[in-house]
């Protein structure tokens, strides 16, 4: 097997951990949010809500990205619309999009004449495929994702913790919550690539878990979720490589044995 100098001299294993860093960058900034917030079970439903738009790609032949995102974009919308405003509880609400979205996607990517050659990379991740087009879409994600939070880091801050205090002190509530909706499922969908659809939930959860070992402080949370999130990939790129193993479930199997290790050193600490 080659060494890492000579991997990267190729130019899908330099997009590879440059897709690494901005997913990293991506899923640290919007997964502080979802952990605070306590929307995992919400990004699960979001992610695999995606499957639809996959299904709806394959059918009519659009881009099956750009058909999850829009499908996944709507779904948290309108989870958030039910739950809201509709009276009806938040995880039946989830479970109506997750199984609607599931059961679309299956249907239709069953319909698609010929053989669908790529759907494994979106149900199990393969980040060696990501292309300079998905690296350019993670890099505007992540611009966007730094430029709003500069701008409205207190009223997130605020709505994380207590969206009704937030409402309260007249902050935007409402518009934070629609736009993080927004960006958690743009984000979900751009960093399918990586891990997949079946382990996308773990990339926005485990590392925000492994950095609240440590801090409480908002910030601090988002910098070493990057942090242990873009070790993690990179590793388990890596490790995948010379151990001859799917990259997107090692990645996520890595990530899970640094919070574990986290929370080892953290109890041996505290001894």
């Amino acid at each position: 097997m080659m060494n890492i100098p000579e991997l990267i001299q190729y130019t899908f294993f330099r997009n590879a951990l440059l897709g690494a860093l901005l997913a990293s960058i991506a899923c640290g900034i919007i997964g502080t949010y979802v952990v605070t917030r306590r929307l995992v079970f919400i990004s699960g439903g979001i992610t695999h809500a995606s499957f639809g738009g996959l299904g709806a790609g394959f059918f009519f032949g659009f881009p099956p990205i750009l058909s999850a995102m829009i499908f996944s974009v709507l779904s948290a919308f309108g989870i958030q619309w039910l739950s809201h405003k509709q009276g009806v509880r938040e995880d039946s609400a989830i479970a109506v999009f997750w199984s609607f979205g599931m059961a679309l996607g299956i249907l239709l990517t069953f319909l698609t004449p010929g053989y669908a050659p790529n759907l494994s990379e979106y149900l199990f991740g393969n980040i060696l495929t990501i292309t300079r087009t998905d690296l350019a879409a993670l890099l505007t994600l992540s611009f966007l994702l730094l430029l709003f939070f500069v701008f409205f880091y207190h009223a997130i801050v605020s709505v994380s913790f207590d969206s009704e205090f937030a409402r309260t002190r007249r902050l935007p509530a409402l518009f934070i919550e629609y736009a993080m909706m927004f960006f958690i499922a743009v984000t979900i969908v751009l960093s399918i690539r990586l891990v997949g659809i079946v382990l996308l939930m773990s990339l926005i959860t485990v590392p925000q878990m492994t950095a609240n070992l440590f801090t409480v402080n908002y910030a601090k949370m988002i910098v070493l979720s990057i942090f242990f999130s873009l070790v993690g990939c990179v590793a388990g790129l890596l490790l995948s490589y010379y151990l001859n193993v799917p990259s997107g479930a090692f990645i996520i199997f890595v990530l899970i044995v640094i919070f574990f290790i986290a929370k080892g050193i953290k109890a041996l600490a505290k001894q």
